[in-house]
């Protein structure tokens, strides 16, 4: 099974993330795969990213959590920096086509594209805190931007699900169509897009990614904090329990 899979129609180039197994959710080869599409497609009028099965996508792989490997761990964080940077800089419009659920870093991912379009049942949401790291690649930050401080810190700390008209109105999204009607929808927007000046697109874009470059910083210094925080008791506690399915015991709780 492929990790990814490139379709070009026409002027669009799809980029869909193909390990429903694990939720689409990525480890450092897979991202690196994910970069090289996104910049293998920038001679494409529009690019699309989106997910098979269920899910859209659940950020990095937590199995790699509960058994760290240092040098794994601190490749697949950094190379999440690279495919967030790797959306933000392509020269063309990048389309979330969010197919199902966007959790962890795969929400991050709904952030960092330009437009998003959801399906009825898509959800959203952070799981960091909840599972032993933190969302630093604009779930923390830049997310603000888009749903304002306090909702920003809410979908941060409290690691709550949202459904596709919740994050509509949040304006964490574009629009929301029925699940069977995803791609026909993106494709309209698409093709508004192809009526564009291809040069003046790519000015607004690098024009409209100041306030994500001013953020920079604070997505560098997260990842240092993670990568220090690599193999602490939390992390590994947070892993262990979302894969084992129960309630976790994190450092400073009373045990339940």
């Amino acid at each position: 099974m492929a990790d990814i899979e490139v379709e070009v129609k026409g002027e669009v180039t799809w980029i869909r993330m193909n390990r429903p197994d694990r939720m689409n959710a990525y480890d450092a080869s897979m991202a690196q795969e994910l970069i090289e599409a996104v910049e293998g497609a920038s001679a494409s009028g529009v690019i699309v990213l989106t997910g098979t099965g269920r899910a859209f996508c659940a950020g990095g792989f937590l199995a790699n959590l509960s058994d760290p490997d240092p040098a794994e761990l601190r490749s697949m964080f950094y190379g999440s920096l690279k495919l967030v940077e790797a959306i933000r800089t392509s020269p063309r419009p990048v389309i979330a086509a969010v197919n199902g659920a966007a959790a962890g870093g795969g929400n991050e991912l709904v952030v960092a594209c330009d437009l998003a379009v959801a399906a009825e049942k898509a959800t959203f949401g952070q799981t960091g805190v909840r599972v032993g790291s933190a969302p630093v690649l604009g779930g923390t930050n830049f997310l603000t931007m888009n749903v304002g401080e306090k909702r920003g810190k809410e979908i941060a700390f409290m690691c709550r699900r949202y459904k596709a008209q919740q994050a509509l109105e949040m304006g964490l999204i574009n629009a929301v169509v029925p699940g069977e009607e995803l791609e026909e929808e993106v494709t309209k927007w698409a093709d508004e897009l192809l009526y564009m000046s291809p040069r003046y697109l790519e000015i607004a874009k690098i024009s409209s990614n100041f306030w994500w470059n001013q953020a920079r910083d604070s997505y560098l210094s997260g990842l240092g904090m993670l990568v220090q925080a690599i193999g602490s008791h939390d992390m590994i506690e947070g892993a262990s329990a979302f894969m084992e399915k129960r309630r976790p015991q994190f450092e400073g709780r009373k045990p339940k």
